[in-house]
C-alpha cells in the first residue's frame, strides 16, 4: 500500500466527535430514554374476554409494509457519501457501489483497521425537504468470511443552522443471521433544516478475530412525520458542509503562513489531460522563494502534479516524480491523497527563477481522472508539532463568529508557557480560521494570530482547518514577555461559527516535509508496553540516511508512540520515548495520528554506524496502540 493511498476517497478532512446525548430509536426496537438508557414497552394487560377465549387468534401479524426507498443505488451514484477519516477512531476505508443481496448497494471496504465512519449529505440529497425529515431507515449488511462475526455502530446527525450533533440510535448486524437488516432511526428531534446538514453512520464495534467486516448500505429511506417517503436527488455531491471539511490530514506537508487563495481555480480532467487557470496578480506576488502552492484535489490514482504549459523553457511537468518515467522530483502529497503541494523551488529548478518566464498559467495533471477544487499559495514552514505537551484541562468552548470564549489558565499551563513553547488549538470553524484573544492583557484587549481576517494584517499563524498553532513569541510580541501581565485567561475566536475541542501547550517543533516513501508495512498493534514491528530490508536500511525519518500513521489510547530497536549492537533501545518510561530521553514528534522519528534520534541512541542498528524496527506505547502504516520517508 503506497503511503498516499492509505486514506483514499477523503474529500475533506475534518471533524471531531464530541460527547453526544443519546435519543431516538435503535435498530433492535429499543427506545432510548432521555437519560440514554434503553427501555422496552411493558406488555399490554390481558383483558378478561381475551383470557376466556376458547379459540385464541394465532394468526401471525401482518409484516410492516416497506416504504419506497429514497436512494437504492441502482443508478450507481453515490457522490453524496464520503468516508470521514478525521473522526476520532476512524480507520481508512474505500467506497464503491457493488452488487449485493440481488441489487446494488454502497460498500465500505476496510483498507486498514476496523472502524468506519460513512458521511452522507442529507441536505444535498433532500434540499429544503430535509426540514420534513422525521425517520431514516436503511438496510445494513456486513461481509466477512467468519459467520460468527458481528458488527455494530451508531447513526450521528449534524443538523440545524449550526450542524449541531444529535445521536439518533444504534444498529447491529450478525453475519450468520439477519444480514442484511433494516435499521430504523428516529431523527424527529434532530432539527434538519436542509442546507448542508449531514449524517454519519459508524461501524465502531467489530468482533471478528481475523479480518474486520466490510459494511454494505442499501435502500436508504427518508420519511416524514406521516411515514411518507421523501424523494432524494441521487446525483447530489457531498460537497463541503460546515464543520466537516475543516479537518485535514497534514502528514508529509508544509504548514502555510499568509496563504492567498487562487480565485476561480476549480478544474478537472481525464488521465494525462491538463487544465488550469491564469495566475492572478495576488498569486504572482505570493510566488516567491520559500512559497508553496497547495492544491486540494481528488484523483483515481492519488497522484497530482503541475504543468507549466507556457514556460519559456518549453512545456514542462513539475512534481511528476517517476509517474511519466522521467524520475523527476515528486510533489508533496498527504496520506489522504487529497492535498498536493509544489514548492517554488521545484518549479524554479525546471523553469528558472524568473517568474515572468513561467507563462501566465499553471495547469494540473494526473495519470488518472482527477479534479481540483481549490488552490492557494503561502509561505512554507515546517508543519508545527509539540513535545513535552501539557493538556489544558477543561478547555472545550464554542461561539458564533467574532464572539470569544475561553478558560482560565491552570498552574500547569502557566508553567508551560515559556519562550520556545507553542499553543495548539484543536477546533473546527466554518471558515477554517482560528486565533487567540488576550482579553485581560495589561496592554489591552488584543488579538494574536488573526492575520488579516480583521483587516489588521497582524501576525499570521499556521492553521490546518483542525489545528491552529500560536507561538509564545507571537503572544509576547503583542502582550509583552511578562506572562503575569497576560491576564488569567486566554480566549479563542474566529470569523465564523467555531468550536474548540482541546488546547495543549508544549515545546515548539516541526514535522519534516517528505515526498518519497519506502513502505515498512501495515497493520501492527499491541497492548501497553508491548512491541511489534517489521524487519528491515537492505533497501530500507539504505534509505535510512541523515535527514530521513521513520513516518508512522497510528492511533493509541494515550496519543503517544515511539519505536524500539531490539537488535541494536548498543543493546535493546527505545527511541523517541521521552519521559514515558522515566528515562527523560528525546521525544518523538506525534499528534495522535502522525508520528516521526528522525535518523538523528536513532543515531543518538544506537550510534552513528547504522550497520550496527540491527534489522528490525518495532513500535510501542504506554497504552494499547495500532499502526496503520509506517514508512521510511525522505525528500527526493
Amino acid at each position: 500500500m503506497k503511503k498516499k493511498q492509505l486514506a483514499t476517497i477523503v474529500l475533506a478532512s475534518a471533524m471531531m466527535v464530541s460527547s453526544l446525548a443519546a435519543c431516538g430509536n435503535s435498530s433492535d426496537g429499543t427506545t432510548a430514554s432521555s437519560g440514554g438508557e434503553a427501555t422496552t414497552a411493558a406488555p399490554a394487560a390481558t383483558t378478561e374476554q381475551e383470557a376466556s377465549s376458547e379459540t385464541p387468534d394465532t394468526t401471525a401479524p401482518e409484516p410492516e409494509a416497506k416504504a419506497d426507498p429514497s436512494v437504492d443505488f441502482e443508478d450507481g451514484k453515490a457522490a453524496f457519501a464520503v468516508v470521514a477519516t478525521n473522526v476520532g477512531g476512524a480507520d481508512p476505508s474505500e467506497l464503491a457501489v457493488v452488487d449485493f443481496n440481488g441489487s446494488k448497494a454502497l460498500k465500505a471496504t476496510n483498507t486498514a483497521g476496523g472502524n468506519m465512519f460513512i458521511a452522507i449529505n442529507v441536505g444535498a440529497l433532500l434540499g429544503d425537504k430535509a426540514a420534513d425529515l422525521a425517520e431514516i431507515r436503511m438496510d445494513l449488511g456486513t461481509e466477512n468470511a467468519d459467520k460468527f462475526a458481528a458488527s455494530s455502530g451508531t447513526l450521528y446527525c449534524y443538523a440545524g443552522d449550526d450542524n449541531h450533533e444529535f445521536k439518533a440510535g444504534n444498529w447491529s448486524v450478525y453475519v450468520e443471521s439477519s444480514n442484511p437488516k433494516t435499521a430504523k432511526f428516529d431523527v424527529s428531534g434532530a432539527g434538519f433544516v436542509g442546507k448542508d446538514n449531514y449524517i454519519i453512520l459508524s461501524k465502531e464495534t467489530d468482533n471478528s478475530k481475523t479480518t474486520p467486516s466490510n459494511l454494505l448500505i442499501d435502500n436508504i429511506t427518508f420519511l416524514d412525520k406521516n411515514g411518507a417517503t421523501i424523494a432524494a436527488d441521487s446525483s447530489a455531491e457531498f460537497g463541503t458542509p460546515a464543520g466537516f471539511a475543516s479537518a485535514s490530514d497534514s502528514a508529509n506537508l508544509f504548514g502555510l503562513l499568509k496563504p492567498v487563495n487562487w480565485d476561480g481555480y476549480a478544474v478537472k480532467g481525464d488521465g494525462w489531460a491538463q487544465a488550469g487557470v491564469a495566475m492572478t496578480d495576488a498569486i504572482k506576488e505570493a510566488l516567491v522563494p520559500g512559497s508553496v502552492i497547495e492544491i486540494k484535489f481528488k484523483a483515481e490514482t492519488g497522484h497530482l502534479w503541475v504543468v507549466m504549459n507556457e514556460a519559456e523553457v518549453g512545456w514542462s511537468r513539475v512534481g511528476v516524480g517517476d509517474w511519466d518515467g522521467s524520475g523527476q522530483q515528486y510533489a508533496y502529497i498527504n496520506n489522504a491523497a487529497d492535498t498536493c503541494q509544489i514548492t517554488y523551488e521545484q518549479i524554479a529548478a525546471v523553469c528558472g527563477d524568473d517568474i515572468t518566464k513561467w507563462g501566465s498559467m499553471i495547469q494540473c495533471e494526473s495519470d488518472g481522472a482527477w479534479e481540483v477544487t481549490s488552490v492557494r499559495v503561502g509561505t512554507g514552514v515546517d508543519m508545527p508539532a509539540l513535545t513535552h505537551a501539557v493538556n489544558w484541562e477543561g478547555y472545550a468552548v464554542k461561539a458564533d463568529a467574532w464572539a470569544q470564549a475561553g478558560v482560565a489558565m491552570t498552574d500547569e499551563i502557566k508553567a508551560a508557557l515559556v519562550p520556545g513553547s507553542m499553543v495548539e488549538v484543536s477546533y473546527k470553524s466554518e471558515s477554517g480560521n482560528m486565533w487567540l484573544v488576550m482579553n485581560e492583557a495589561e496592554v489591552g484587549w488584543t488579538r494574536v494570530g488573526v492575520g488579516d481576517a480583521d483587516g489588521s494584517g497582524q501576525g499570521y499563524i499556521v492553521t490546518t482547518g483542525s489545528k491552529a498553532y500560536i507561538p509564545y513569541e507571537m503572544i509576547a510580541q503583542y502582550c509583552g514577555d511578562d506572562i503575569t501581565k497576560w491576564g488569567s485567561m486566554i480566549q479563542c475566536e474566529s470569523d465564523s461559527a467555531w468550536e474548540v475541542y482541546g488546547v495543549r501547550v508544549g515545546t515548539a517543533a516541526g514535522f519534516v516535509s517528505t515526498n518519497t516513501h519506502i513502505e515498512l508495512g501495515t497493520g501492527k498493534k499491541g497492548d501497553g508496553w508491548a512491541q511489534d514491528g517489521f524487519d528491515l530490508t537492505p533497501e530500507m536500511i539504505e534509505a535510512l540516511v541523515p535527514g530521513s525519518v521513520i513516518d508512522i500513521s497510528y492511533k493509541s489510547e494515550t496519543g503517544e508512540i515511539w519505536i524500539v530497536m531490539p537488535d541494536s549492537a548498543a543493546g535493546w533501545k527505545r527511541v523517541g520515548v521521552g519521559d514515558y518510561d522515566g528515562s527523560g530521553q528525546g521525544y518523538a514528534l506525534f499528534d495522535g495520528n502522525h508520528c516521526q522519528i528522525s535518523y538523528e534520534m536513532i543515531a543518538e541512541q544506537c550510534g552513528e554506524d547504522k550497520s550496527t542498528w540491527g534489522t528490525r524496527v518495532q513500535f510501542e506505547a504506554s497504552s494499547a496502540w495500532e499502526v496503520n502504516g509506517a514508512w521510511i520517508s525522505f525528500v527526493k
